[in-house]
């Protein structure tokens, strides 16, 4: 199986973004649709043990990374070699971050419909509720695929804008920057706060907070749909070195705020998760668009070397994110940590913790980042002189 470095190296020396973004999403679909599907590879074998479900569904799962991680990559670094200014790379990320929100909100819009039209009475009713709103969603992602493909042009990724051509650029070129490893460690935080946040938001408005089952679902739709709003807003900015650091440490702010509001609730206050619901979705939005901001103005001109950026980055990222996950998933069941319920606080548990620490430390380790980073050295503020798309 292809490495990180194999991929990204492939998608630099070769191009045609959209190519591997194709081969991916197929990927992603087969992958997918087959988690849900149940253990084929059970089937083939005719074995239904522990071990060979293990065995199939983590194969799959694998398949499933890999195609996430070309379709991601490719997409990304689309948005450097579509444009070399710097404010419209950004409009780009917002662009892209206010529709991932989109697709979001969509998949609870697909579950409210399967939920309403196929009741479920037993066990295997509930499976196969999830496995029509997979299934539904595959079907709407492959459409919108299709409609990306078919109208977007393939950019001219070696061609700069006033027609020179990029040469190609070796993956030890960015071990040699400083800023590489600045805005590696921006990105792997910005995603550690979504990550982790929302994984334990459910788990703690339900079980700390001791709301109702329907607030896992509003909750986190708040957060969405401000997000969303925030993206579009930030599309009408004028963006400088300066104001991306701004952005990113005001919604590191708003997280460290944040975080200390979710450790001092009270479950009889549980009506502030709402206000904090907004704010989470604002520091969301800063945060993740002038992260992956960042990126662009580390890449700069070096288009050639993009896809490595991007592709390590999002290797870093998942490592960092999955490896903090277990960490605090294992804690929670193994620790003896005195797990206390009362009608003032409501619960204390390594949730409320988790969702209250982790991502306001991280906030706080990003603005010491940020502080040191320097970007107005390697900021394009020069203008285009031809586009970059055919």
């Amino acid at each position: 199986m292809l490495s990180v470095r194999d991929y990204t190296a492939l998608i630099d020396r070769f191009g045609h973004f959209k190519i591997w973004h194709a081969a991916g999403s197929i990927l992603v679909a087969i992958s997918f649709s087959s988690v849900f599907g149940g253990c084929i590879p059970c089937d083939i074998v005719g074995s239904n043990s522990s071990t060979m479900q293990t065995v199939g569904y983590s194969m799959f799962a694998a398949i499933f990374n890999v195609g996430w991680a070309v379709t991601q990559v490719s997409h990304m670094s689309m948005v450097n070699c579509i444009t070399l200014d710097s404010s419209s790379r950004v409009v780009l990320a917002s662009c892209r971050n206010a529709f991932t929100m989109v697709a979001n909100l969509s998949l609870y819009a697909v579950a409210l419909a399967v939920f309403h039209f196929r009741i479920a009475v037993t066990k295997l009713d509930i499976e196969d509720q999830y496995r029509w709103i997979a299934y539904v969603s595959i079907f709407i992602g492959c459409c919108f695929v299709g409609v990306f493909l078919i109208g977007t042009k393939e950019p001219r990724s070696r061609r700069g804008g006033e027609g020179k051509i990029h040469q190609r650029i070796p993956w030890d070129y960015w071990f040699k920057k400083v800023l590489y490893y600045q805005v590696a460690l921006v990105y792997m935080l910005t995603r550690l706060i979504t990550n982790v946040s929302q994984a334990f938001l459910a788990f703690y408005v339900i079980n700390d907070l001791q709301m109702a089952q329907s607030s896992k679902a509003l909750v986190p739709a708040i957060i969405y749909v401000c997000s969303f709003v925030v993206s579009i807003i930030l599309q009408e900015m004028k963006w400088t070195s300066s104001r991306l650091k701004a952005g990113f440490t005001a919604g590191s702010i708003m997280w460290i705020l944040s975080g200390a509001g979710i450790l001092i609730l009270p479950s009889s206050l549980y009506g502030f998760i709402y206000l904090l619901s907004v704010i989470i979705g604002v520091a969301n939005a800063l945060m993740t668009v002038t992260g992956i901001s960042m990126q662009s103005v580390l890449v700069g001109e070096d288009l050639n070397g993009c896809a490595f950026v991007y592709g390590s980055l999002s290797f870093l990222d998942k490592m960092s994110c999955g490896l903090a996950l277990y960490v605090l998933e294992s804690y929670q069941q193994t620790s003896p940590i005195i797990e206390s319920c009362n009608s003032v606080m409501g619960c204390v548990s390594i949730t409320r913790y988790g969702l209250g620490l982790v991502p306001a430390s991280c906030a706080v380790i990003g603005l010491v980042v940020i502080f040191t980073m320097d970007l107005d050295r390697t900021t394009i503020s020069r203008p285009l002189i031809q586009p970059l798309l055919a």
